[in-house]
Parts: C-alpha cells; sequence; structure tokens
C-alpha cells in the first residue's frame, strides 16, 4: 500500500481501492458487491478487508459457484439471500428490533438478503413470512411483533400492498422493498414499485426492486440513532 492510499484511508488493489475508512465516515464498513465481480477478486477484498481489522465482512448478489472457490476464507453462505460473511456475526447493537415482513414465500430469497444483512450490521431481527394481503388475518396475527418493531421492512411483489397495510397499524418507520415476483403486467416489480411510491399511508421509504440490501443499511441506521 502506497503512503497516498495509506493517507486516503483505501488499499489500492488495482481492480479495486479498498476503503478502510467508512466505518469511520458513515457508522457502517464497506460491502462488497459480489455480482461481476470473479472470485479470485472477492477473496482479495475480503481478505485485505480483514487485514485492516475488520471482523465482519458482507458480501452481497454472491453465487454458490463463487461462495465454493472462498470456502478456504472461513465463509458462511446463504444460499437462498446470495449472501456471504467472512469473520463473525456482531452481537446486536441497535437500540430495537429490525422487523423483516414479507408478502409470500416466493418474496423469501430479498426478504432473506434484507434480514442477513441486518443482523449482519448488529440488529436484532424478527422474520414475518407469508404474510401478505391475500390472507391478511396472517399479518394481524402477528400485530404484537409489529408494534414491538423500532423499523419495519416490508418485502412484496404482485401489487405491493403490504407495506401500505403495516403503516396503517404502526409509529415506527416503515420501508418497503418491490420485488420483482409477479405475472406479465407487475413490469419486473415496477407496479409494487409504483404502488409504494404512491402509498397514501405516511411513514413509508420506499428502495429499489429487490434491494433487500438497501433496506436493511438504512434500517440499521435508524435502529442506531
Amino acid at each position: 500500500m502506497s503512503d497516498q492510499s495509506r493517507h486516503a484511508g483505501f488499499t489500492d488493489l488495482g481492480f479495486a481501492k479498498v476503503d478502510h475508512d467508512r466505518a469511520r465516515r458513515t457508522g457502517i464498513a464497506e460491502v462488497v458487491f459480489g455480482e461481476g465481480k470473479t472470485a479470485e477478486h472477492i477473496g482479495q477484498i475480503c481478505q485485505t478487508m480483514q487485514d485492516a481489522g475488520q471482523e465482519c465482512v458482507l458480501i452481497t448478489r454472491l453465487d454458490a459457484d463463487k461462495a465454493a472457490q472462498l470456502d478456504g476464507l472461513g465463509i458462511q453462505y446463504f444460499e437462498q439471500a446470495r449472501v456471504g460473511i467472512v469473520g463473525r456475526i456482531p452481537q446486536p447493537t441497535g437500540k430495537g428490533t429490525v422487523v423483516v415482513a414479507c408478502a409470500g414465500t416466493s418474496d423469501l430469497p430479498v426478504a432473506e438478503e434484507a434480514a442477513i444483512t441486518a443482523e449482519a450490521l448488529g440488529n436484532q431481527v424478527s422474520r414475518l413470512f407469508d404474510v401478505g394481503v391475500a390472507g391478511i388475518h396472517r399479518l394481524l396475527a402477528h400485530e404484537d411483533v409489529l408494534q414491538q418493531a423500532r423499523v419495519i421492512i416490508a418485502v412484496a411483489g404482485m401489487e405491493g400492498a403490504l407495506p401500505s397495510v403495516i403503516a396503517g397499524l404502526v409509529s415506527c418507520p416503515v420501508i418497503a422493498v418491490p420485488t420483482s415476483v409477479g405475472y406479465g403486467a407487475s413490469f419486473g416489480g415496477v407496479t409494487a414499485l409504483l404502488a409504494m411510491l404512491n402509498s397514501c399511508a405516511s411513514g413509508i421509504s420506499v428502495v429499489n426492486i429487490d434491494n433487500g440490501f438497501g433496506a436493511a443499511y438504512q434500517a440499521s441506521q435508524i435502529n442506531h440513532l
């Protein structure tokens, strides 16, 4: 590492500039986006982070083949979420519970990406799966869990109604995650995205389609305020 890069707070690997200063600046260390990177590049980035003292390295959008090639790092791989963790998941340091609720079983990959990311960022997580509006009694059966949450991540495809329903029941922030689940007129999640952006329920913020990571990141910031 050059004197310049050491002073700047990053290690220049040529193909990547690994940011060691991000946790100090933003409160959350750099996360590795695995899609589009080779296993070799991911491994070098993770090793550089660990060498700099990062105890938990989170890798998102990591497929199983690449994860298998990273076995030497002692990676924990969560196939459904396509998330890998190098190092140890920290004990919760957030002030409350992050609830991750998803509408249907088909939304589970995105919901699990959110849940595991939130845990890796130091949050206590409670999962409510398959509680969509097609059987709203399933959601209402867990109203006590919703009421005790400090922030709720609501994951839904199809028409994307779940965040609106939840936001009408609770006083905490709700982060809506549209998924690409649905038939033709769902347009790969655009219908759910627009429905969430146009919700008449207040207190909802919306992230990009299938972006469980982004929702968990925001939820962690709220939970650590």
